[in-house]
C-alpha cells in the first residue's frame, strides 16, 4: 500500500482523471489525498472522490495564491463548503503562504492562513501547508494561534535548519515529492535529519514529475520513482519506506486503511 498524500488529479491537465486514478492503483497507490485549490476546483475534486471513494480522500481550503485584496468572500464560501463536507474531508488544505511570485498580498495571505488554521482546530483536522518563500510568515501565524494544529509541510524542499525551525513550533510531517529526484536537489541530504517517522510521500501532480519523467505532466502513478530514490538515500528498502509512510499518513489524516 502506497499513499500519495498530495495530488490534484482532478485539474484540467488531466483529460481523464478516472484513468489517472486507475493507473495509480495499478502501480500500487492504494490511496490518494486530493487537496483543494480554489472555488472552481471544488466540483471536479468532489466528483473524482465520488467516483473513487475507497481510493481518495479530500482536503478543503483556499490556496494562498488565490488570496488577494478581496479574499474574504471566497474564504467565507470555502468555509461554508467545508462545514457541509464534515466527514468527507481529512484535512484543511492546501493553505499557507506563497511569496515566490508576488508579495503584494502578504498580510492578506497571513490572515487567510490563520483563519483556516482555526477551522482545523475547531474540527480537529490536520492542515496541509503550502509554504513557498514564506517560512517566516507561516511560523509567525502558527505561533500566534491558541494551539498549533497538527499537519504537514507539503512539497518540503528546505534545509536542516528549516526543519529545526519548524520543529520549534510544532511536531509536523514533511511531504516529499519528485523534487528529491532532481540532479541538483539537496533535499536528499536533509532526509535523515527529518527521519522516516515524519516523512510523507506525495506527487503534487500534475506538477514536479520525478526523474525519469521530469518536465512531463506528473501523476500519482509516478510516485514509485520517488519512493525508490528516497529509500535508496536513506538506506532502507522501498517496502519499508512505503509501509512507514503509509502508517504516517494513516496517523496524521485518520485514514481507515
Amino acid at each position: 500500500m502506497i499513499v500519495d498524500t498530495h495530488t490534484h488529479l482532478y485539474l484540467p491537465e488531466f483529460d481523464n482523471p478516472a484513468e489517472a486514478v486507475r493507473r495509480a492503483v495499478d502501480a500500487g497507490v492504494g490511496h490518494m489525498i486530493l487537496p483543494n485549490v480554489d472555488l472552481t476546483t471544488v466540483g471536479p475534486m468532489t466528483e473524482l472522490h465520488r467516483q473513487f471513494p475507497e481510493n481518495t480522500s479530500m482536503a478543503m481550503g483556499l490556496h494562498p495564491t488565490e488570496v488577494d485584496g478581496d479574499f474574504h468572500k471566497a474564504l467565507d464560501e470555502a468555509g461554508r463548503l467545508l462545514a457541509g463536507m464534515d466527514g468527507d474531508v481529512v484535512a484543511v488544505g492546501e493553505i499557507g503562504i506563497d511569496l515566490y511570485w508576488d508579495k503584494t498580498w502578504r498580510s492578506e495571505q497571513m490572515e487567510a492562513f490563520g483563519i483556516q488554521c482555526r477551522w482545523a482546530l475547531e474540527r480537529n483536522l490536520p492542515i496541509i501547508i503550502h509554504c513557498r518563500e514564506g517560512l517566516d510568515e507561516v511560523l509567525e501565524v502558527l505561533s500566534s494561534l491558541p494551539e498549533v494544529p497538527r499537519g504537514v509541510f507539503h512539497s518540503f524542499g528546505g534545509s536542516d535548519s528549516d526543519v529545526d525551525r519548524i520543529r520549534s513550533v510544532g511536531d509536523f510531517y514533511f511531504g516529499i515529492n519528485g523534487i528529491v529526484t532532481f540532479k541538483n536537489s539537496r533535499l536528499r541530504d536533509v532526509l535523515p535529519h527529518i527521519g522516516v517517522d515524519r516523512l510523507l510521500l506525495e506527487t503534487d501532480a500534475p506538477y514536479l514529475a520525478p526523474v525519469p519523467h521530469r518536465g512531463k505532466r506528473n501523476e500519482s502513478a509516478y510516485i514509485i520513482h520517488t519512493i525508490a530514490h528516497v529509500a535508496s538515500s536513506m538506506g532502507i528498502s522501498a517496502d519499508e519506506l512505503a509501509d512507514t509512510t503509509t502508517r504516517n499518513a494513516r496517523d496524521l489524516f485518520g485514514l481507515q486503511l
